[in-house]
């Protein structure tokens, strides 16, 4: 895969923007373990090879165990995750497929359970965020940065 254009070089602009807001959510108080997660939930569910590969290494450098993260895509059957996880995780599924039924109320009422109105208004915004980088990196081909593994043939 080549990529398509260097986005940061051809907007500037964009990228300060996208930065301030990545900043902002950075900052915000939710938990940084928490909002990896979601991180890598949201390019799990878009299928950013880019961000899986940053934010799969930043959680791990931050302590967050290989079983975890290989168990996102099952977090509903996994009991690794506590029931604030589980709410953010519901959270960000409904948030980035959300053609496929908008958020429902159940979904809307968990998140309440377990986050105060600003913080899940923050978690709104890290979702927003991480699908708006994902969307970026999919559409120019940004090439993901992996380690260099030998391919059986």
């Amino acid at each position: 895969m080549q990529p398509r254009l260097d986005a940061i070089k051809a907007s500037p602009g964009v990228y300060k923007a996208m930065t301030g807001l990545q900043s902002y959510v950075d900052q915000c108080g939710l938990e940084h373990s928490l909002l990896e997660l979601v991180k890598i939930r949201s390019s799990q569910i878009n299928g950013c090879a880019f961000c899986l590969i940053m934010h799969t290494n930043d959680a791990r450098k931050q302590g967050e165990s290989d079983e975890r993260m290989h168990l996102l895509n099952a977090w509903r059957e996994a009991p690794v995750f506590t029931a604030r996880e589980r709410a953010a995780l519901g959270w960000v599924e409904a948030l980035t497929l959300i053609t496929e039924g908008h958020v429902p109320d159940d979904v809307y009422e968990e998140a309440r359970r377990h986050f105060s109105e600003k913080e899940l208004v923050d978690l709104s915004a890290a979702v927003v965020t991480i699908n708006a980088w994902n969307r970026l990196a999919i559409a120019f081909r940004a090439v993901p940065q992996v380690k260099t593994a030998k391919i059986a043939a």
